[in-house]
């Protein structure tokens, strides 16, 4: 029975539960300490890299607004570890920062989608100035490649014709003296329309366009889980790394180095994002195999992998907000800090793709876990708490694999939403503490018409 004390003690017990969950929270945010922010640091450094190494850092921008304790810089970082300098690009507003390529004149060529649009330049470090820059009224991208003295190629994503209901995602060449794109690719004509579900605003997601020899791409569509190889010519798919769903070989990839072997095997080298893994394949007897695993137990995130000539790998670890240089078991002797989301890192030395050995031409197969990191407080790995519980409490249950999609999808998202001031658990906490305050609003929306027209009820009576 419905009763005036019963109400008054389930609204204490509601107000008592939310206030319980909001106190981790609240507390954070009184203890919250900026200057103790782990921002741009050095971390584990054992051995020295062989000169620069620049990164780009995403950053964090809603609705054109840009989140000043999440900011989008590049950054140059020293052989030991040291910050040389940062480019903070005040021009426009809501910059993201994505790919970030040497190139051989030594300025670096950027990719900034910004306002619904994309802002691609060359930039001179130096100067911190725009040698050149050219607007595209494209609304993301996250990798631009010169293909030619005057050609850049660029991935083109989220090209949504909302009057046919139909991605319009593609890669195009565009020439700079002429301005005017001399060729395009587009994914709708190369794949099944029920590919990710079927067409929609982010479709494909291609975040990676690589040129390699004989007029060929390589092309990471990371919603479809798998690279591609394209011949320039006959605009044909000759390669393929993976397939739609398949998670086992790779879950939403980013940027896939291809390279030969001292035998000329062709290998693939990428960031196996939503595994939280790197892994490289050899094509070998006609099939790929997978010859080397590393990083499961502590990457978060990754998007960014490349084989440097001494053998080591240069890791983009995301969501723990740092670079890494491991060697080929898993041993970290190069390490710097970068919030927040650094997306891109590349050894100036060395050019902008993978420039060393294979797996096996070391002879180092295998699976490895990461080892020797400073564990700094941006790399603690915090983010992943909860959603590494979700996906052992599920673990052998017939709930283990949509969880653990649910799973990847909180550890991906949440840290971008959250303030930095609030820990993981936090965030799940407060999302508790709402669910509670809708619940008790909805009961006590309920109960109130049931007293009205109880009320009315009685007065015709």
């Amino acid at each position: 029975m419905d009763t005036p004390s019963r109400r008054t003690a389930v609204r204490v017990v509601a107000l008592v539960l939310v206030v319980s969950l909001l106190t981790p929270a609240a507390v954070s945010a009184i203890t919250y300490e900026p200057a103790d922010e782990t921002t741009l640091t050095r971390g584990t450094v054992t051995s020295p890299a062989n000169g620069s190494t620049v990164v780009s850092v995403q950053g964090y921008t809603f609705q054109g607004n840009t989140n000043r304790k999440k900011p989008a810089r590049i950054i140059s970082v020293g052989e030991r570890g040291q910050t040389q300098w940062v480019h903070n690009d005040s021009v426009d507003d809501g910059a993201w920062f994505f790919d970030v390529d040497p190139m051989p004149n030594g300025n670096l060529l950027v990719s900034s989608p910004r306002s619904g649009q994309t802002v691609v330049y060359e930039l001179d470090p130096d100067t911190q100035e725009r040698v050149w820059q050219k607007t595209f009224d494209i609304e993301d991208t996250h990798d631009v490649d010169v293909l030619s003295e005057d050609e850049i190629v660029v991935a083109n994503m989220r090209e949504w014709n909302e009057s046919t209901k139909t991605s319009e995602d593609r890669i195009f060449v565009y020439n700079r003296t002429t301005e005017e794109i001399t060729w395009e690719w587009y994914f709708k004509n190369h794949f099944p329309e029920d590919t990710d579900g079927g067409h929609n605003a982010d479709w494909s997601h291609v975040n990676d366009v690589d040129p390699i020899s004989d007029d060929r791409l390589v092309l990471s569509p990371r919603n479809f889980d798998q690279v591609v190889v394209v011949d320039m010519e006959t605009k044909n798919i000759t390669n393929r790394l993976g397939s739609d769903d398949n998670y086992e070989v790779m879950n939403e990839q980013h940027n896939p180095d291809w390279f030969l072997s001292e035998n000329g095997t062709p290998t693939i080298l990428v960031a196996d994002s939503g595994n939280n893994r790197i892994v490289e394949y050899a094509y070998e007897n006609g099939e790929w195999v997978r010859t080397w695993n590393v990083g499961s137990n502590t990457l978060n995130w990754p998007r960014d992998a490349d084989r440097l000539p001494n053998g080591n790998t240069l890791i983009t670890d995301t969501l723990n907000h740092r670079v890494m240089e491991v060697t080929p078991t898993g041993e970290v002797v190069w390490e710097y800090y970068a919030t927040w989301g650094p997306y891109d890192a590349e050894r100036v030395a060395h050019g902008d793709e993978s420039s060393g050995p294979t797996i096996r031409d070391m002879n180092a197969s295998g699976t490895y876990a990461i080892t020797g990191s400073a564990n700094l407080s941006a790399g603690s790995g915090e983010d992943v708490g909860f959603a590494g519980q979700m996906r052992a409490t599920f673990a052998g249950t017939v709930l283990e694999e949509p969880m653990n999609e649910f799973a990847t999808r909180w550890a991906h998202v949440t840290p971008w939403l959250r303030p930095v001031w609030m820990s993981g658990w936090d965030f799940v906490w407060v999302i508790g503490a709402l669910l509670v305050v809708l619940a008790w609003g909805g009961t006590e929306l309920v109960l109130g018409r049931r007293r009205i027209a109880a009320t009315v009820r009685s007065v015709r009576q």
